[in-house]
């Protein structure tokens, strides 16, 4: 399967501002980019690329003053299945995780550990470890919160999502994780693509999405709170203890976001190919 990705953000500054962008599609996927999607900004300024410490690509660049746009547009190679479910997949103890998972078990900015671990414990702790307990508390998340994107707030934490029970996406994944940890399960947060492939499309613009992976078996495995089910084509850009890691952009002084787009679609019909192709080319 082949899936069109990328994105189209405009901003507006008052003065020259520096920016930290995390667009890039993770280097875990980098062998199925058929056509990457190289970020492009209008008017062109130096951008310099680093990994961060979770080892996520991000773009450092000044952004001038006035407006400036970053465009993308890019074919990723999937394998067209929905996210593996390894029922039989062990919690492992404490002491015999990796030391690099270990980050993932701590509180975070938006997952507090300490405010939730009795809860946890009450909730949980009846659970079978491994597969059956981080999908159990996908369940409850799932069917705890109310999804709506007027329901978004920056603010939110994974303490504050129990409490008002309702959230997008990341307040989703951000209590999920929290409850996770309390049950020293090493949990991380996701951000990245998500189309409606495989599922009715929604009527709501398309958006960056954000999911988790949990620790279990030896490897990381993705889970959805929000969708609960498994789903196809999940291309990650960054992982990191929580959305402050990860965010798509960090302006370090006052700016505007004025266009946001994102698309995440399956080229259904190879035919399109060519001229896709041609357009590449000569943009």
């Amino acid at each position: 399967m082949l899936i069109r990705i990328g994105y189209e953000l405009e901003y507006h500054h008052t003065a020259p501002t520096p920016m930290v962008l995390m667009l890039t599609v993770h280097p875990s996927r980098g062998a199925d980019l058929v056509v990457p999607p190289l970020l492009v900004s209008d008017p062109v300024v130096p951008v310099e690329t680093y990994r961060d410490q979770f080892g996520n690509l991000c773009s450092r660049l000044l952004a001038p003053s006035g407006s400036i746009r970053f465009h993308a547009d890019g074919l990723v190679a999937d394998s067209g299945l929905p996210d593996p479910v390894v029922a039989d997949a062990i919690q492992h103890p404490v002491q015999d995780l990796p030391p690099e998972t270990l980050v993932f078990l701590l509180g975070s900015r938006y997952c507090e550990t300490d405010l939730l671990s009795e809860f946890a414990w009450k909730t949980f702790g009846n659970t079978r470890p491994g597969w059956s307990r981080v999908q159990a508390i996908c369940d409850f998340v799932h069917g705890h919160l109310t999804f709506g994107y007027p329901f978004a707030n920056p603010r939110r934490t994974a303490w504050s999502s129990l409490k008002e029970r309702r959230g997008v996406c990341r307040d989703f994944a951000h209590l999920a994780i929290a409850l996770c940890r309390c049950m020293n399960i090493p949990a991380r947060y996701c951000t990245g693509y998500l189309g409606d492939i495989g599922v009715p499309a929604v009527p709501e613009p398309m958006d960056f999405s954000g999911w988790f992976e949990a620790f279990l078996g030896g490897r990381w495995h993705s889970f959805d709170a929000r969708h609960n089910v498994p789903r196809i084509g999940r291309i990650p850009i960054a992982y990191g203890r929580d959305a402050a890691d990860v965010a798509i952009s960090t302006t370090f002084g006052p700016g505007t976001l004025k266009t946001f787009k994102v698309w995440t679609d399956e080229i259904v019909d190879t035919r399109q190919l060519p001229a896709y192709l041609q357009r590449r080319r000569t943009a």
